[in-house]
């Protein structure tokens, strides 16, 4: 596919109504209404892109800098809509920020699945309580695709997962990992349970179980449980952890041992460890 491609339309003003997709990127109180209200998310970068698009996402239309275009001219050939091209300076103006990449996509979202659809044949579940940092989503994510977790279940007011921070985060590990939104906070560990999870809640508390201890060794010798137990873990949000609610309602409290005083870690850097420890052994 050449640069020629019949789809590009040049645009040289920030304001042109056409960019209206791509505006103000930067300003999270204006993407978080206005992606969802339209049907619509953006990826960022070609990886990314061809991720989404791999995942069965459609293009809406792509934003393609002149100075990257050479290099995506396949992408931007198989786009089934408008190709903008647009100056670097002009990217910066709508987006808010450098758009260094060179690319960005406008995606059609698709609807989610419910919970019980997504947990039917998992093994290994993380279930987020409400936590609205995109850039930790994104990384929890990432671990979970990466450690071989099958499944992440979303709290209501969990944040988005389709937002551009938590997928350039998660490096398109978003589009590879079944998710599903509870409708319920209150009730939502509920129907998991009910599915058969043993839902385990991470806490830095000192009476929590050592998460390494859990499984057991090789074998599964000497754990607490089976280790073929269906897992739920619950993570919870940034700052005050899992809500009183969510932790009286888990089967287990399970911790990850520290030293130096050290009492709690990120929560995207303990989800790569808890994942760690509970992946399913191959």
């Amino acid at each position: 596919m050449t640069t020629e491609a019949t789809n590009l339309v040049e645009v040289a003003d920030a304001g042109d109504p056409r960019l209206a997709d791509y505006v103000r990127l930067t300003d999270v109180h204006l993407r978080k209404s206005l992606e969802p209200r339209h049907g619509l998310f953006i990826a960022e970068g070609e990886k990314v892109i061809r991720r989404a698009i791999g995942a069965g996402y459609p293009v809406r239309s792509l934003l393609v800098t002149r100075d990257k275009l050479a290099g995506l001219g396949d992408l931007a050939g198989s786009c089934p809509g408008p190709v903008y091209l647009v100056s670097p300076e002009v990217a910066q103006q709508l987006t808010g920020y450098r758009v260094h990449r060179g690319a960005l996509a406008s995606m059609q979202r698709r609807p989610l699945p419910p919970v019980g659809d997504v947990a039917r044949g998992a093994r290994r579940i993380v279930v987020l309580e409400d936590i609205v940092d995109h850039t930790n989503v994104g990384a929890i994510f990432r671990c979970v695709a990466a450690l071989g977790f099958d499944a992440v279940v979303l709290a209501p007011r969990c944040a988005d997962p389709l937002y551009r921070r938590s997928v350039r985060v998660s490096m398109g590990a978003v589009f590879a990992v079944p998710y599903a939104r509870m409708d319920d906070w209150r009730e939502g560990l509920g129907a998991l349970r009910t599915a058969g999870f043993l839902l385990l809640a991470l806490t830095p508390a000192a009476d929590a179980v050592p998460i390494g201890e859990l499984l057991g060794g090789a074998g599964g010798r000497g754990g607490r449980v089976p280790p073929d137990t269906r897992l739920g873990l619950l993570l919870g949000a940034e700052g005050d952890g899992l809500s009183s609610r969510w932790r009286d309602q888990a089967d287990l409290s399970v911790r990850i041992p520290m030293s130096r005083g050290v009492d709690s870690l990120n929560v995207a850097s303990a989800a790569a460890i808890a994942c760690y420890a509970l992946a399913r052994r191959r």
